[in-house]
């Protein structure tokens, strides 16, 4: 069997550990340090495209739609994105970790079609919760794919974003009918709780790691109404 080669390591802020990136032929794979298992591999992608699909789904028509995507990973997100919504897009990226977006600048891209070479596509490095506490920034869809979803695991500041505060910020930076969707490992009934206490109409879709099989990982989607109630 063709062994695994290291290739980089990236440093989490705030004391997260550490991602190393791997690679064997054409398969990449990313751990995280002291946790059993992948967190990523380019084989095993479903889910993150079911949540942009679903998540850009009312963006069609739309004219100059903006989409936040919350982490980079492998790209298969973002690729996902810039299919669903229309040439006047344009999707921003917030990347906590610089050393993901050389990666996907690297060999990496080629697995999700190198989407960061597309024009509509905007990196901007840094946590994805400074989009959301300036309130200044408003978008169409908001595509959250943040560590292992409500339940964090990679980076503590991470139970801020979907804490019932950080639902509130995001919540304020949707444009009305816009749409928050949150990937998920799992089912959350707390954070089914969280979302329609900040005002959102939810509903939940359970997808499968690969088409018709592998893992099942859960979608929030969360809308904001075209009428909110004041705060």
């Amino acid at each position: 069997m063709t062994p695994w080669i290291h290739l980089d390591t990236a440093t989490i802020p705030n004391g997260g550990g550490e991602l190393k990136l791997s690679r064997r032929g054409d398969e990449f794979s990313i751990r995280l340090s002291g946790v059993r298992g992948e967190l990523m591999n380019s084989r095993v992608h479903g889910s993150e495209e079911s949540l942009s699909e679903l998540g850009c789904a009312h963006l069609g028509g739309q004219q100059n739609p903006r989409v936040l995507v919350g982490g980079l990973g492998m790209g298969f997100t973002l690729a996902a994105a810039l299919k669903a919504v229309p040439p006047s897009a344009e999707v921003i990226v917030a990347e906590l970790i610089p050393e993901v977006e050389q990666w996907n600048r690297g060999p990496l891209g080629e697995c999700a079609g190198r989407p960061l070479d597309d024009p509509r596509a905007r990196v901007a490095i840094g946590d994805v919760a400074n989009h959301f506490k300036a309130r200044r920034e408003q978008f169409d869809a908001i595509l959250l794919d943040v560590d292992n979803g409500p339940e964090g695991l990679t980076h503590s500041d991470n139970s801020g974003l979907y804490s019932q505060q950080g639902l509130a910020e995001i919540f304020d930076s949707l444009h009305p009918e816009g749409m928050l969707a949150v990937w998920s490992a799992g089912a959350d009934s707390l954070f089914t709780i969280r979302l329609k206490k900040a005002g959102f109409k939810v509903s939940i879709r359970t997808v499968r790691a690969r088409p018709g099989k592998g893992s099942r990982h859960t979608i929030f989607l969360a809308q904001k109404p075209w009428r909110s109630a004041s705060r």
